[in-house]
């Protein structure tokens, strides 16, 4: 059994076996025809396999091609002569937000810079340009733009980094890269919310001054691009601009700076409905006040807290929103001025309340009408009835008590023949004469208050919206 197995086997070995042994010692020609159909077979297989790999042959071939490892990239080009030009444009994407509180904004756009590097040059018959992702940035030199006053930036790595190199066979290189950037804006709230606020984005190479780099915009003034869709919820973007300037470090020199300009105006809708509307409506509701009694203490009193705490309300939200500056603002004013017409219609009543004492301790003091059997005087008697009385009249036709309690302390202080009839009085007056007798007993203080105080709010407003729209 193992016998047939070892000679069933042999004749294969034998086969296999030739090639190795066989083939520097042997002379057949059958055995040198069977080696020499397997040799081309290999190589066919070898130089088909070489032909279809190009991932371990093409980057060896860029490298040489780009004479990578011939330079050193670590110097910027034309090391010692005048200094490189460095070409920039920008395509905004997109402004992200507005931050009043932190005095930022956040900004999406396309970075692209142009420059000469005659290291990079490359034979090439039909001039095109070669294309690179962010691997071949780490072996050349790039510009080292950086942003200044900027508070953070990154670049997009969605799906992969977004940057693209391309270079072209006279050694010109495109560099583009899309970022995300928040800087400071120093914003002038002393106009707010009517107000226009300018920023700027400032770019800088951060190692290479003056004599090693000049930055400059590619194409001028249309080197700035942006996107049609670009808006804000509370800004108007009225005009983008590219400007160049200088920036002076004592300890490292002159470097060139570009400058991405643009002017936002808020809208004003949003606080006219939030801020504006409601204090307006605070103002003109103090003014009740000066049509209601004026022996309607508690309503007057009450209704002036309201609307002062309202306006107190007002403020601190609007406040919370904003940075603590210490400067007054435009919505400050209007605000401190509406709550000083509040205040004011406050103090109006608290006026009139006191005027009212003094007119009824002296109608009192001069009629000698003291309670007899609760011995008190004129001040006293106002303040514990609630009542006002018209000097002008017997006391008991056009006093108005809102406590029941009166027409018994009265009753036994007169007949009850006249108490009858001054009740009847009463009577037919209240209802014939309501409106009459309302107007008889205001202040002349709250009829001057009705026509003084919106005349002078009406001009204040006029006053207002005049200067600061």
């Amino acid at each position: 059994m193992n016998h047939k197995a070892v000679h069933k086997w042999l004749p294969v070995a034998l086969v296999l076996e030739v090639p190795q042994e066989v083939k520097p010692q042997t002379k057949a020609a059958t055995t040198n025809t069977g080696l020499g159909l397997l040799s081309k077979r290999y190589s066919k297989q070898e130089t088909r396999m070489r032909k279809d790999d190009n991932t371990k042959v093409w980057p060896l071939k860029y490298e040489q091609l780009l004479h990578i490892e011939e330079h050193d990239f670590s110097m910027r080009p034309g090391f010692g002569r005048s200094p490189v030009p460095v070409g920039i444009d920008v395509q905004i994407e997109s402004i992200d937000s507005i931050s009043e509180v932190n005095m930022d904004f956040t900004m999406t756009f396309y970075l692209r810079h142009y420059w000469k590097d005659e290291r990079l040059s490359f034979p090439s018959t039909t001039n095109k340009s070669m294309t690179f992702d962010q691997r071949l940035i780490r072996k050349i030199w790039v510009p080292d733009i950086f942003f200044a006053h900027s508070k953070k930036s990154f670049t997009h790595d969605t799906t992969v980094q977004n940057i693209m190199l391309r270079v072209h066979p006279d050694g010109n290189v495109l560099f583009s890269l899309r970022l995300t950037v928040s800087a400071m804006c120093f914003m002038d709230f002393s106009r707010f919310p009517l107000d226009t606020q300018k920023c700027s984005l400032e770019l800088e190479s951060y190692a290479y001054n003056e004599e090693d780099l000049m930055l400059y915009w590619k194409h001028g003034n249309k080197s700035l691009n942006t996107d049609e869709h670009i808006s804000l919820s509370q800004f108007f973007i009225e005009e983008f601009s590219a400007s160049s300037g200088s920036a002076f470090y004592s300890s490292t020199g002159w470097y060139n700076r570009l400058f991405i300009n643009f002017v936002l105006r808020r809208h004003i809708f949003f606080f006219v409905l939030q801020t504006y509307f409601p204090a307006m409506l605070m103002v003109i509701l103090s003014w009740v006040s000066f049509w209601i009694d004026r022996r309607a203490v508690p309503a007057r009193v009450s209704l002036g807290i309201t609307t002062m705490l309202t306006m107190s309300t007002i403020i601190s939200g609007t406040n919370a929103s904003m940075p603590q500056v210490s400067y007054i603002k435009a919505v400050d004013v209007y605000l401190w001025v509406s709550s000083l017409f509040v205040f004011l219609s406050v103090i109006e009543y608290a006026a009139v309340n006191y005027l009212t004492t003094v007119e009824e301790w002296k109608q009192f003091r001069k009629t000698r009408k003291i309670s007899g059997m609760y011995n008190i005087d004129a001040v006293q008697t106002m303040a514990f009835d609630g009542c006002y009385h018209d000097s002008e009249t017997y006391m008991d036709q056009t006093s108005f008590c809102l406590h029941p309690e009166e027409d018994s302390v009265r009753r036994r202080f007169t007949d009850s023949s006249s108490a009858d009839s001054a009740q009847r009085k009463r009577r037919q007056s209240l209802g014939g004469h309501v409106g009459r007798i309302i107007l008889e007993n205001n202040h002349v203080i709250d009829t001057y208050s009705r026509i003084l105080f919106p005349i002078v709010y009406i001009i204040f407003n006029l006053f207002y919206w005049g200067v600061y729209v």
